[in-house]
C-alpha cells in the first residue's frame, strides 16, 4: 500500500463552485433577519449567509451547546439514559419556558433531554448542567472551553439555557457550526424531529410536551434543531432538514415575528433543496487499501475513511473534477476502528480542499513475542526483509 497511496481522479456532475457563490451572494432569503446562515451539513459548506460574524443574543438556541455536552458525556460513559437526576432549587427556580421541575424531584437523563428538546425547558437545561459541572457555572465554563475547541470566534456562553445577558452571544455561523456537530447525534434528532410527547407519564404530573418548532411539522424533511426568543433577541431558530442524502442547517437571528422566522428559513430550505444535491466521493464503509501493521496480531490491515466524503454540487452546470489522496502513518499494534491511522486529503484545482481521518476497518491486537519473531523469521527466509 505504502505511505502515500496514488491520487485517483473521480469526476463530479456539478456547476462551478464560483460561478455559485457568486449567485448565492445576491440572493435575499433572509431579508428581515438581523443574521443568517443556510450551511449544508456534511461539507460545511457555506450556500447563503447575512452578517454571519455579528454578535448577537440567541436565547434558547444556546441549549444546542449544552446537548451537544450532554452527548458527549454520554458517549464517554460519565452518564447514562437511565440516570435519575435530582433536581436543585436553583434549576427549579428558572423562569421562561420550562417543564415545571419542582425542588428535589427527580427525573431521567432521557426524560430531561425530551424536554430541553422539544419542550426547550429552561429548568431541564440547567438540572442537565449541574449533573454536568457541579454547578452551572462550571457548566459554564465547559461550553466556552468547547467554543474554542471548535474554533468559534463570536460566541460567549453565561448560562446553560439562553436568558439574557450581556455577556451571553453568538453568531449565526457559530451556532451553524454547533448544530453541525449535534446532529451527528441521531438521538438528539430523533428528539428535536418529535412534535409532540409527555413527561411523567401514567402520573398526576403528566405534563404535555409541544415542540416549539413547529416546521417539525409541516416542513418535509426538518427533524430539529432549536428555537429561541427573548425581547432583546427577537425570534431565533436554528433548523435542520433532511431529504435522501442532502442534510441543510439553516439559522435565523433577529427576526420580528415567528411567523416571517419560519417563512424565511422554508426560503432558505426550499432554495437550497431545489439546488444542490451531494455526492459521496467516498463512503465510509469503502476499503481504500491496506497497510502494513507493526507488532501486530495480524501484519496487514485495511484502510477506510473514518466518516463518508461528500462533495456538494449544483444539480445543473459544468463539471468539475475532484480526487483524493490516501496518506497513511506508520500503523502499530494495537489499533481500534476509530483510531486515526492517517489522512485522506480532498483535492480540487490543485488544492486540499477537505480532510478526514482514515482509519482500520478491524481492530488489530498486539501480538505475542513468539509470533512476531517467527514472523520476523519467515520473512527472512523468503527474503522479504
Amino acid at each position: 500500500y505504502g505511505k502515500k497511496a496514488a491520487l485517483i481522479e473521480y469526476d463530479l456532475e456539478s456547476e462551478d463552485s464560483i460561478e455559485q457563490e457568486s449567485n448565492d451572494n445576491e440572493l435575499e432569503l433572509a431579508k428581515n433577519a438581523k443574521s443568517a446562515i443556510m450551511i449544508e451539513a456534511s461539507t460545511g459548506k457555506i450556500i447563503y449567509e447575512k452578517n454571519i460574524d455579528e454578535q448577537l443574543p440567541m436565547a434558547s438556541m444556546t441549549k444546542m451547546m449544552t446537548l451537544l455536552l450532554i452527548m458527549e458525556n454520554i458517549e464517554n460513559g460519565n452518564l447514562s439514559w437511565d440516570e435519575m437526576i435530582s433536581t436543585s432549587e436553583h434549576a427549579a427556580s428558572m423562569g421562561g419556558s420550562q417543564i415545571f421541575l419542582e425542588p428535589g424531584e427527580k427525573m431521567s437523563v432521557e426524560d430531561l433531554v425530551k424536554g430541553i428538546c422539544i419542550g426547550s425547558g429552561n429548568d431541564a437545561a440547567v438540572a442537565m448542567a449541574e449533573r454536568i459541572g457541579g454547578t452551572e457555572q462550571e457548566f459554564v465554563k465547559m461550553m466556552n472551553k468547547k467554543v474554542k475547541d471548535l474554533g468559534l470566534k463570536n460566541t460567549n456562553f453565561s448560562n446553560a439555557c439562553g436568558l439574557d445577558d450581556d455577556n451571553h452571544y453568538s453568531s449565526s455561523y457559530d451556532m451553524a457550526i454547533i448544530a453541525k456537530e449535534l446532529v451527528k447525534y441521531e438521538k438528539i434528532l430523533e428528539y428535536t424531529g418529535t412534535y409532540e410527547d409527555y413527561l411523567r407519564k401514567n402520573t398526576d404530573n403528566s405534563f404535555w410536551l409541544v415542540n416549539t418548532n413547529k416546521l417539525v411539522r409541516y416542513y418535509q424533511g426538518v427533524d430539529g434543531l432549536k428555537t429561541g426568543y427573548t425581547s432583546n433577541s427577537g425570534y431565533c431558530i436554528t433548523t435542520t432538514a433532511k431529504r435522501d442524502n442532502l442534510r441543510f442547517i439553516t439559522v435565523v437571528m433577529g427576526e420580528p415575528t415567528s411567523v416571517i422566522r419560519n417563512n424565511e428559513t422554508v426560503a432558505m430550505l426550499d432554495y437550497g433543496f431545489n439546488t444542490y444535491e451531494v455526492n459521496t466521493l467516498v463512503g465510509s464503509n469503502q476499503v481504500l487499501g491496506k497497510t502494513k501493521v507493526m507488532l501486530g496480531e495480524d501484519d496487514i490491515v485495511n484502510i477506510k475513511a473514518m466518516e463518508d466524503i461528500n462533495i456538494l454540487n449544483s444539480k445543473v452546470g459544468t463539471k468539475r473534477s475532484v480526487t483524493y489522496e490516501v496518506d497513511i502513518d506508520e500503523v502499530k499494534a494495537p489499533v481500534k476502528v476509530g483510531d486515526s491511522v492517517g489522512k485522506i486529503k480532498v483535492i480540487e484545482d490543485g488544492k486540499v480542499i477537505m480532510e478526514v481521518d482514515a482509519t482500520v476497518v478491524n481492530d488489530v491486537d498486539k501480538a505475542n513475542i513468539l509470533k512476531v519473531y517467527f514472523r520476523n523469521l519467515m520473512d527472512i527466509m523468503k527474503g522479504t526483509v
